[in-house]
């Protein structure tokens, strides 16, 4: 048996959901005693291949192709490593770019998908954890088949950093270049704001709980003090205190820095979907059966009008 994760990567940089797919291939690999390879679609390719060489990773398959994405190469390229390898399972990035050309894979495999993967078992069979309405709920998907293609949610398995002893291959795929319909011809920026919290190593974020727009300085000085990024929780963005892009939760972005500051934020499923991944969550909230204090590594019951002056002038 063996596991092909395939890596994802965007305008010159490989992305971090990438190596939280060595994480999660690896665990359903020894899950299984299959081995795992990984896969690395054009861009510099050789490069990437290297890159993606982590510890756990027995192959990584480079293979030659466009620049950027392209759904048709992927497709192409993917369907003939898979007739070559047969892997049992193929992990995807729940991203703008795997759920484009994962159902395309998996029909032309004729294999099941299950998508939005956030834990994945082998236990006598494969099943798929999924959340539904707003992550309210979870459901257990029983994938009754040999294979299957799956996309797997950005944020929910740690990324591996560790260098591997991989064998990397070069794949050799043939294109046909009739049924490649699509090219990129450039990037435009859409109109966002000046930052991209996903790259953030430390987020402060703030919530409800500010009560007023005004009060925004007191948690904008705090992120200034720690040379943090400021992000929000929906209620912010709703009342248009603050710029969508700046949205943490699963009707926003999915972040995963290295400090998660919650200021007033009380924890509801769908923001906590957008954060669970930071590797240190600090909560600040006078609510002591806040559910946000249920996932923080650190929690400070207080009123923040009293707790973040303070911490602003100690980091100061």
């Amino acid at each position: 048996m063996t596991v092909l994760a395939v890596a994802e990567h965007r305008r010159g940089e490989l992305r971090d959901v990438s190596k939280q797919l060595v994480t999660a291939g690896r665990e359903l690999a020894d899950e299984t005693e299959a081995a795992f390879h990984v896969a690395v679609v054009g861009g510099p390719d050789k490069e990437y291949g290297e890159r993606m060489n982590r510890e756990g990773v027995d192959v990584v398959h480079t293979i030659e192709g466009c620049a950027e994405f392209n759904h048709d190469v992927y497709v192409q390229s993917l369907e003939q490593l898979a007739d070559v390898v047969d892997p049992s399972v193929i992990l995807v990035p729940h991203s703008v770019n795997g759920m484009d050309y994962a159902p395309a894979l998996a029909s032309r495999l004729d294999r099941p998908l299950v998508t939005d993967a956030v834990e994945l078992a082998h236990d006598g069979g494969l099943t798929v954890t999924r959340e539904l309405y707003g992550s309210k709920v979870e459901t257990t998907i029983n994938v009754h088949a040999d294979r299957a293609v799956l996309t797997v949610r950005p944020g929910e398995w740690p990324a591996t950093d560790e260098s591997g002893d991989a064998t990397v291959e070069a794949f050799d795929a043939t294109i046909d270049e009739s049924r490649v319909r699509s090219t990129v011809t450039g990037f435009e920026e859409a109109a966002s704001g000046d930052v991209d919290i996903t790259d953030a190593d430390v987020l402060v974020s703030v919530g409800r709980g500010i009560e007023e727009e005004e009060n925004l300085d007191l948690v904008r000085d705090l992120a200034d003090a720690l040379g943090a990024t400021l992000s929000a929780s929906r209620p912010i963005v709703d009342n248009g205190w603050l710029p969508a892009d700046r949205q943490v939760g699963q009707s926003g972005k999915v972040v995963t820095p290295d400090v998660y500051i919650a200021i007033g934020i009380s924890g509801a499923v769908q923001h906590v979907a957008g954060m669970k991944g930071a590797d240190t969550i600090v909560a600040i909230n006078k609510d002591p059966n806040a559910p946000i204090f249920d996932i923080a590594d650190y929690g400070i019951v207080d009123d923040l009008f009293d707790v973040v002056p303070a911490l602003t002038e100690e980091f100061r």
